[in-house]
């Protein structure tokens, strides 16, 4: 169960209290209900049952960038924002506690942040579903597989300051209609003759390309491409624990975030479809290229026609262990509804030093034993 959240720390949006003692309950991956943070009691109503009925929603793209409507905008209008002065990262909580420290860097240089334009509604989200405990253990065993880790960086990682957070994200659907054109190139040989250097003559086969038009076309259905709308944690460890199965997200409820940290987006809708545009347009020029007939292939030109694009705006959970070592600040990131991790990690100079010598002193006692081995 997660520990109860001192009011100093940054919380997520509404509140939900206990039938029992009235104490604040907190979602709880490990019983995925939520539960008084005092006495332990579920509470009586449950977020799945409250939104059972309510459909998941694909917004139309096209409408949305012209001028999303109001009424998908905004959040818990008790909610205030704070931004971090070191990672940039914006995270919603309520508005009578304050942040003392940022749960994706650790700095305390936290400000009030105030939105110019009310932010996009997350609707639907993936329940955190793995309990710290378990992410504990993860941790503890991905540090003792790390090569050339410095000994004592389990101690100095400080596995105890895991924070379970949402991070926003935008998935996007689309259909793409693609005709290509290329030159394809066609193996075939050829026998020649030739002197070699000691003035015999050989022969040899030689490989040439014929090279002739062609063209085609296909259809690709995009589904749920996923781009990530966070800044405070590092795009290239979220892609390595990725995917987040948006076959099993749930409607948004205040519920499933209760009592933890949710990052708002800072890439935008604007920006995160362009960049799931060209990932996309990116997708169809490799599924045209294996379409080219032949050996090989040159001049490919592929254009595509968009249709159907849609979007929606979706929270995902992760655990999140930023530590400082050395000078260096490090972040490890775990899936919280698959368990896959990513992380960056120090480097032990004395370790690789004394590996690349012995690699040296072996490489070097081979080569004697060989050359001995001539005299005998």
């Amino acid at each position: 169960m997660p520990p109860v959240p001192p009011t100093s720390e940054r919380q997520a949006q509404g509140k939900f209290y206990c039938p029992a003692c009235g104490g604040e309950t907190t979602w709880d991956p490990s019983t995925k209900t939520l539960v008084c943070a005092y006495c332990a009691t579920p509470a009586s109503e449950h977020p799945e049952s409250l939104v059972q009925n309510n459909p998941i929603r694909e917004h139309d793209l096209s409408e949305a960038l012209e001028q999303l409507p109001d009424s998908a905008r905004g959040w818990n209008p008790k909610a205030s924002s704070v931004r971090c002065q070191s990672c940039n990262a914006i995270s919603v909580f309520e508005a009578e506690q304050a942040g003392k420290r940022c749960d994706f860097c650790g700095s305390s240089a936290l400000v009030p942040y105030q939105e110019l334009q009310q932010s996009i509604r997350p609707e639907s989200l993936l329940p955190l579903r793995i309990a710290e405990s378990q992410i504990r253990e993860s941790i503890r065993k991905w540090y003792s597989e790390r090569w050339f880790a410095p000994s004592n960086l389990g101690q100095r990682a400080l596995t105890d300051t895991v924070h379970g957070v949402y991070l926003p994200y935008w998935t996007f659907d689309a259909h793409a209609a693609a005709h290509w054109t290329a030159l394809s190139g066609y193996y075939y040989y050829t026998t020649e003759s030739y002197t070699d250097s000691n003035g015999r003559s050989q022969t040899r086969q030689v490989r040439h390309t014929r090279w002739v038009t062609s063209s085609g076309s296909l259809a690709h259905f995009f589904d749920d491409e996923l781009v990530p709308g966070s800044k405070g944690v590092k795009s290239d460890l979220l892609r390595k624990i990725e995917p987040f199965p948006t076959a099993e997200l749930v409607p948004y409820h205040d519920g499933f975030v209760a009592g933890w940290t949710v990052e708002r987006y800072q890439i935008d809708l604007v920006g995160a479809a362009t960049a799931a545009r060209q990932d996309m347009a990116d997708q169809v020029r490799s599924l045209c290229a294996r379409e080219v007939p032949g050996d090989t292939h040159m001049n490919l030109q592929v254009s595509i026609q968009w249709s159907g694009q849609t979007f929606k705006h979706i929270l995902v959970p992760v655990w999140l262990l930023t530590y400082d070592y050395g000078r260096k600040s490090y972040q490890v990131v775990i899936n919280g509804y698959t368990g896959n991790i990513a992380g960056e990690r120090p480097y032990s100079v004395l370790k690789i030093f004394f590996a690349v010598l012995a690699v040296v002193a072996f490489m070097a006692a081979v080569a004697w034993y060989a050359e001995n081995q001539k005299y005998r």
